[in-house]
């Protein structure tokens, strides 16, 4: 509490500071992206006669103030022609394209990278994965697009459903908030398999925020937030197909058309499939390695704009089935018990609708207004268990924006959200019988002030106070500062609350795939944590190239949490508040550099030190990694037609649940491992092929399964994975488009 009373006064008194606004300055805005659309960071814009010039961000964004009339914008960037832009609408978003400076047989040249940009100039903690990293790896969807990224682990959850879950910082992904187009979604059931349901070629890029996140899309980040942008029908190319096959048996197809009907109105369709039916028992124990799966998804999005009104909508459509377990192929026809089956049926809608409306070009002064609702139906058979959860969200938030003068920002406004669960079953009637129907519905004002008094030094202070139906009334406050040093060093700080509601079957569903016996409390609490971090990041020439290093230290500390205790009985889960200490400490350390011309090296070192009491003993957590290290390499041929990439993973080792301590079944830990992927491509003029291998390195967990000869019994327990299930796969794919 007194921290909190501590942030409200601070951000009162910066709130209330009184500044006199600078006259006669409007504000041009933008993006500088090449030829793909891929943002470009650090471009140098400038106005015609040089009185006002900016540098990009990392989503090549940048903010220009002008006196007077704006004709011309000028960018400069490293391997590109100085680009003149005419500015027709000056109040428009422009958009920058820019050309490489070299250009043979009709072949473009583009300058490399490895996808990934640090966010230089905001004060959170931030980075950037573009279009272009999202094409280095296989990268069907959301799950597979973190292979080559330092910061964020993707696992599976069990051994049987396919369940995965993403980890920041060292906590699982229900303490990351997702959003798609700075909307929350993926939550609750959507959770449990929702980074499937993001194709990988739809999106534009992801936005990684580590630690204390923006107040202003709600108060669940606890470890940082995570943004997927799709591809923008007013810069996408007219068209983007993508196919792929895996000798696993995955055949998927995407394809993304974009259609600009005149100077105001745009659209686009996307379209995903995908089939994954091949049965795969290598390490014979009669379960699927993975499930067999298919899903179809689609998904139609406007764009229009006037000079002083943007709005953009859309809506998508899914279904996705997927069995696991025993089949008969796995079985093979010998056994006298019947197959231990796993199945699950997911329909789902989302829709959005974003309006911004610019009230005054000079202040930048602004006002959205952001309406999404997303229905969920999943019906799911475990063996002889039944769930069914019928989820139904709508969300609103209304964003009011202003300049006073270059040095103070202010946004203000509400958010509105609403849950609503409906479970169904033999489960939800022998352990929560009186959680068939529950919803939340939360309130919320917000505040977020930024001052910069120099161009060195950047504060933002955000309040945010909420009122749940469940939990009553709660404040969140957080706060950021950067100060460069020097034009090579950059110090962040951060420090902020964060708070979540815990539906303990849609998002936990997969732990139904085991023998364990559920006992939930009756009275689970609202969670709250505070997250503290740190991070220097230094930018210096070597060589007329820049060597990058970063290092960060991120600390959470829980006030309460809905522990998922595992260790208590070997044959049970429970669920309670936390009743003791449960903090997550994490240091890493990165450097890139490009050793010579196209090739570029990246390594990063993660430990992380995450504890939690169970009962009343305070232990690691189980199944999580203790370090984790990187080192990507990629390397594009001179003319850009050929590019290589590889990535290698050092996993360490961990400490699994505790094991019956009369019968064990498992060891007491888990040991280190390493995992290589590559992949080639091969680029011609509108299309390209890529051939490329995961975890080539053969590693497969032994035995994931536990008691798998018997999974009517109570020993049987598919939660124990803390490895791949699957071992070498290997995968071609053809892309084509046609550019803007």
């Amino acid at each position: 509490m007194k921290k909190s009373v501590w942030f409200m006064l601070l951000f009162s008194l910066l709130t209330f500071t009184v500044v006199k606004a600078e006259e006669g300055k409007s504000i041009v805005k933008g993006y500088v992206l090449d030829k793909e659309g891929t943002p470009l960071p650090g471009a140098y814009v400038y106005n015609e006669d040089k009185s006002s010039a900016t540098v990009t961000d990392g989503e090549g964004y940048f903010e220009l103030p002008v006196s007077g009339e704006v004709r011309q914008l000028r960018a400069d960037y490293v391997g590109f022609e100085t680009l003149t832009y005419a500015v027709e609408r000056p109040t428009d978003v422009q958009v920058l394209v820019m050309v490489s400076d070299t250009e043979l047989d009709e072949v473009v040249v583009t300058a490399g990278s490895m996808g990934m940009l640090k966010n230089r100039t905001g004060v959170m903690n931030g980075e950037s994965v573009t279009t272009q990293a999202l094409t280095r790896a296989a990268c069907c969807n959301l799950s597979e697009s973190f292979e080559t990224n330092p910061s964020v682990d993707v696992a599976y959850s069990d051994a049987v459903t396919g369940a995965k879950q993403i980890q920041l910082l060292g906590l699982s992904g229900t303490y990351v908030q997702m959003l798609t187009e700075n909307f929350p979604n993926m939550r609750g059931a959507a959770a449990v398999y929702g980074l499937d349901y993001i194709p990988g070629p739809w999106m534009q890029s992801i936005q990684i925020s580590k630690g204390a996140a923006s107040v202003k899309n709600g108060y669940e980040s606890v470890t940082g937030q995570i943004n997927i942008e799709y591809k923008k029908p007013k810069i996408a190319d007219p068209l983007f197909v993508n196919l792929f096959a895996s000798d696993a048996g995955r055949y998927e197809g995407n394809a993304v058309g974009a259609v600009e009907l005149n100077d105001r109105l745009s659209t686009a369709l996307f379209v995903n499939y995908y089939n994954e039916e091949r049965s795969h028992d290598k390490n014979g124990d009669t379960f699927l390695d993975m499930p067999k799966m298919h899903a179809f998804s689609v998904m139609n999005r406007w764009h229009y704009q006037t000079p002083n009104f943007v709005s953009q909508s859309g809506v998508k459509v899914l279904t996705d089935k997927r069995v696991s377990g025993q089949t008969a192929h796995t079985l093979h026809g010998g056994e006298a018990f019947d197959p231990y089956t796993v199945t699950n049926r997911t329909s789902r809608v989302e829709w959005f609708t974003k309006n911004g409306f610019i009230l005054n070009p000079d202040r930048n002064e602004s006002v959205a207004l952001i309406v999404s609702g997303s229905y969920h139906d999943q019906k799911s058979d475990y063996a002889a268990r039944l769930y069914n959860v019928y989820e139904t969200n709508l969300y609103a938030s209304l964003l009011y924006e202003t300049d006073f003068g270059s040095k103070h920002k202010l946004a203000a406004g509400m958010n509105f959200n609403w849950d609503d669960y409906v479970q169904r079953g033999d489960v939800v009637e022998r352990y929560v019988p009186q959680w068939r129907n529950i919803d939340e519905t939360v309130t919320g004002v917000y505040a977020e002030y930024t001052w910069t008094p120099t161009d060195k030094f950047t504060l933002m202070a955000g309040l945010r106070g909420d009122y749940s139906s469940l939990h009553r009334w709660f404040v969140t406050p957080r706060l950021h500062l950067k100060y460069d040093v020097t034009s090579w060093l950059h110090l962040r700080a951060s420090a902020g609350k964060g708070y979540r509601t815990t539906f303990v079957f849609p998002e936990n569903s997969y732990l139904l795939a085991s023998s364990r016996t559920l006992h939930v409390a009756d009275d689970l609490s609202q969670e709250s944590a505070w997250n503290y971090g740190a991070s220097a990041s230094f930018y210096i020439p070597v060589k007329d190239e820049e060597l990058t290093l970063s290092a960060e230290w991120f600390y959470t500390d829980f006030n309460n949490q809905v522990v998922v205790d595992m260790d208590s009985d070997a044959h049970a889960v429970y669920f309670y508040n936390l009743k003791g200490r449960s903090t997550s400490n994490v240091l890493q350390v990165e450097a890139s550099y490009p050793l010579f011309r196209g090739f570029t090296l990246l390594g990063a070192y993660r430990w992380m030190d995450v504890k939690t009491t169970y009962g009343d003993k305070t232990m690691r957590k189980p199944l999580t990694s203790r370090y984790k290290a990187l080192l990507t390499a990629s390397y594009e041929t001179p003319l850009k037609k050929w590019q290589f990439d590889a990535t290698v993973q050092f996993n360490g080792g961990g400490r699994m649940p505790t094991p019956d301590a009369e019968r064990p079944l498992w060891e007491e830990t888990f040991p280190s491992y390493t995992q290589l992927s590559a992949q080639i491509t091969r680029r011609f003029r509108r299309w390209s092929i890529y051939l490329g291998g995961e975890n080539l390195t053969n590693f497969k967990q032994k035995n994931p399964v536990v008691s798998a000869s018997n999974p009517y019994g109570s020993d049987f327990d598919a939660t124990m994975v803390w490895g791949p299930t699957m071992g070498r796969k290997l995968y071609v794919g053809i892309r084509y488009n046609i550019p803007k």
